[in-house]
């Protein structure tokens, strides 16, 4: 379907679910996984003088979909070198790919190829800055120890799948990040919010995306 600002989305009859806002896939991502998430952790991480050449930025994707996440991070001009994980239970299949075409939109069919293209549960270099490793998986089986700088959680919304918005999903992903870490969320529920302070998370609500007015960043506190 074509969302509000022109870019595409795949809509679900069976969950009436969109995997991006209708108001806007393209704005949704920027304003939420880039603006308030990656420059704000990058401009943060600058600030203490942090050497990302010596040690790149680990971000983890709850939900690589469409891709349209990854692809707005590698395009990203923030000379960070930078290593994405991905975590997706039900790959979008090739017609799909086709269909929502984000490689024309973003001007970059090459990227948008590698990116779908890249083997499942293996490492992939895309550039000499960024590389990508996307893994078949289920968010309950999420297990890693301080590892990750910034995670975009971006699951369904808790309306339909209320299960991957729960204390024991948010309380892994704090074991995951490291101390400092940063979880950016276009959903703004009063009930998420309160799990992820349940989880430990330092919370804020800030404004939302268009069509939406908050959205949820939550921190690790050093």
């Amino acid at each position: 379907m074509i969302t509000g600002d022109g870019s595409k989305t795949i809509h679900m009859p069976d969950l009436n679910e969109q995997y991006h806002s209708k108001h806007g896939a393209l704005q949704e991502a920027l304003h939420v996984f880039i603006e308030t998430g990656l420059e704000y952790f990058v401009e943060v991480s600058l600030s203490q003088k942090r050497d990302f050449k010596k040690e790149p930025l680990h971000i983890l994707e709850y939900g690589f979909g469409t891709g349209l996440n990854a692809m707005l991070t590698a395009q990203h001009k923030s000379n960070t070198f930078m290593e994405y994980t991905a975590l997706e239970a039900f790959p979008i299949a090739a017609e799909e790919v086709e269909a929502i075409d984000y490689g024309k939109l973003l001007e970059d069919q090459e990227l948008f190829a590698q990116l779908h293209n890249a083997s499942w549960n293996k490492k992939t270099q895309i550039s000499d800055s960024f590389f990508i490793e996307k893994i078949q998986t289920t968010f309950e089986k999420l297990d890693y120890d301080q590892k990750f700088d910034l995670i975009f959680f971006d699951a369904f919304g808790p309306r339909t799948q209320p299960e991957l918005w729960t204390q024991p999903i948010f309380d892994a992903a704090f074991k995951s990040l490291k101390n400092g870490g940063v979880l950016t969320t276009y959903c703004a529920a009063g009930q998420v919010r309160r799990n992820m302070q349940s989880a430990g998370f330092t919370v804020e609500r800030l404004p939302g995306p268009p069509g939406k007015r908050e959205m949820l960043r939550a921190s690790k506190e050093f």
